[in-house]
């Protein structure tokens, strides 16, 4: 797929770019590269592949689900412009 200037000009006016007129060649040249990699991708039979979420079979290292810091709730809240009952109070934003 090729864009065209006209098209680019549309893409940056719906993505509320804006683009010197110099460079809209290049643009174009260098989103419609994009889009016929796209294409090439698109192309590759895919049928047996299992979808995976990262490319290296490698788990996570985890850390023990312990608490490791004292509780230190009233202090913040003293230092809190406004609290009450335990949580902060802030200003009313929507009606």
């Amino acid at each position: 797929m090729s864009l065209g200037s006209d098209e680019v000009v549309r893409i940056a006016h719906l993505a509320r770019l804006a683009l010197e007129p110099e460079a809209v060649e290049g643009y174009a040249r260098d989103l419609s590269s994009i889009l016929a990699f796209v294409e090439q991708l698109d192309a590759a039979d895919t049928a047996g592949v299992t979808p995976m979420a990262h490319p290296q079979d490698a788990s996570q290292r985890l850390r023990p689900d312990e608490v490791t810091e004292q509780n230190q709730r009233e202090r913040f809240q003293t230092l809190a412009p406004q609290a009450e009952a335990g949580l902060y109070l802030v200003p009313k934003v929507i009606e």
